[in-house]
């Protein structure tokens, strides 16, 4: 019923903006001059029934589900909810749930039958209502916008307006997102760090999480010096930039100034493909091919390599991350003033001399965004550190030996038993909050380079 409900919304909003663009044109026809053109019209017509509908349709599926819960609940015997606690009320509910759905295991008792056809029945009738309230809605917004449709009318300015209004509702959603995630893990690092001293987690050089969480359980008594995960992390990063930088920003600039026409045609979409590639097949890649061929290569060269490395992990994400480099490389390149590259030949440098000393420093800007996404997203990267880095956390600066990072032992402390007043759980927002305040720490430095460079060339 809400694809219903969306289709019907979608189908009197183009009607609306048919319906007043054409009556905006006869007006027009008549020899009265307009204050908005027609197609201003039939845009806000479109606006007008599309937002307030849409609100509509979202606050009532979030709302649907509690109000239908608290009804059926609240019609379930007395002896049936007395003394249940917050946990025995879902299973309850769930219970309910699953027998309207059709799921019946055993023989319910005869309230629990009639609980499921009550809800089941709500369920039917809050649908229902939905389709009708929204129709009914778009047809009365379309009705009074059909009616505004006048020479003196400013479409325009009240188009914009709800425009505006949208955007500013953005903006506000994007920030209170943000405000939210750093609270949230600011609250658990602070839950986390009552229990294990500050100083424990910042400067110690063991990383051993692994703690009984419930009474039968053996394990160890933990260790969280997050050093060695921070370590893990900076080598794999420092050696996928290392293939990605160098090989990126050459690509980019051959692609940019040297290559013919038709090789840059061929050549760019398909090194923009890479991007495309799912990363658990990279991490298929690493772990089948490039870890073995490492193996045998050190095997022959009489070094000792893992059978998971860092250099694996890290020469695998390097080639993950060439297009973001390359693509960004080359659009920073060709937004150069063609003045600069003209003055430089003509002042008789060669066309290497002018991209490396004149298009590529003016570049500096979008180059560095482009390394920086890089950067964040070998920092963030998870699926091909596990297949070819491992879970161990080594400290360790060796590329051949096997190391871990942050993202990996995040996933792995929140899998599996997991219990938010435990010092292993709340360990893995402490990480968290430490990967954001690196990250932040980057992307200040990233900034500073970019305004020096941008005076430089403004």
């Amino acid at each position: 019923m809400t694809t219903l409900s969306f289709a019907i919304l979608l189908v009197v909003a183009i009607t609306g903006f048919v319906l007043n663009r054409q009556a905006a044109y006869a007006i027009g026809t008549t020899g009265n001059r307009l204050h908005s053109i027609p197609w201003f019209h039939g845009l806000y017509s479109a606006l007008t029934i599309l937002v307030p509908a849409i609100v509509l349709v979202l606050v009532w599926l979030v709302a649907k589900d509690p109000i239908i819960d608290m009804i059926v609940m609240g019609g379930l015997p007395d002896e049936a909810r007395t003394g249940l606690s917050d946990g025995e009320t879902q299973l309850l509910l769930a219970e309910i749930k699953s027998i309207a759905g059709g799921r019946i295991f055993g023989e319910p008792e005869d309230w629990k039958l009639a609980a499921a056809e009550r809800f089941a029945s709500l369920h039917d009738i809050s649908s229902i209502a939905l389709v009708v309230v929204t129709a009914l809605l778009a047809i009365v917004l379309l009705i009074i916008t059909r009616k505004q449709v006048g020479r003196e009318f400013r479409a325009r300015q009240r188009a914009e307006g709800i425009i505006d209004r949208l955007l500013i509702f953005c903006s506000v959603v994007a920030i209170f997102t943000t405000v939210g995630i750093i609270a949230a893990l600011l609250f658990e690092t602070i839950k986390f760090f009552r229990m294990v001293p500050i100083t424990e987690f910042l400067f110690g050089m063991n990383w051993e999480p692994q703690i009984p969480i419930r009474e039968d359980q053996i394990a160890a008594t933990g260790a969280f010096g997050w050093i060695p995960v921070i370590v893990g992390t900076l080598v794999i990063t420092t050696v996928a930039l290392l293939v990605a930088a160098p090989v990126g920003l050459a690509s980019a600039m051959y692609l940019n100034e040297f290559a013919p026409r038709q090789l840059r045609a061929v050549a760019k979409p398909i090194l923009e493909i890479l991007a495309g590639i799912p990363t658990v097949v990279y991490g298929f890649f690493a772990i089948l091919v490039v870890a073995p061929a490492l193996r045998s290569a050190g095997q022959a060269l009489g070094l000792d390599v893992s059978p998971n490395t860092a250099l694996a992990a890290g020469g695998v994400m390097g080639i993950m991350l060439i297009p973001f480099i390359s693509s960004f490389a080359d659009d920073a390149m060709a937004a150069v003033p063609r003045s600069l590259r003209d003055g430089a030949l003509a002042l008789g440098a060669t066309r290497a001399e002018m991209m490396v000393q004149v298009v590529f420093p003016a570049a500096i800007p979008g180059i560095v965004g482009g390394v920086l996404l890089a950067v964040s997203r070998a920092i963030g990267e998870t699926m091909i550190v596990v297949m070819a880095a491992g879970l161990i956390a080594s400290l360790t600066i060796n590329p051949l030996d096997s190391v871990t990072t942050v993202t990996v032992q995040i996933v792995t402390l929140l899998i599996g038993d997991t219990s938010f007043d435990n010092p292993k759980t709340l360990a893995a927002f402490a990480l968290g909050m430490m990967l954001f305040l690196v990250t932040l720490v980057i992307n200040i430095f990233a900034l500073r380079i970019v305004r020096r460079y941008r005076e430089a060339y403004d």
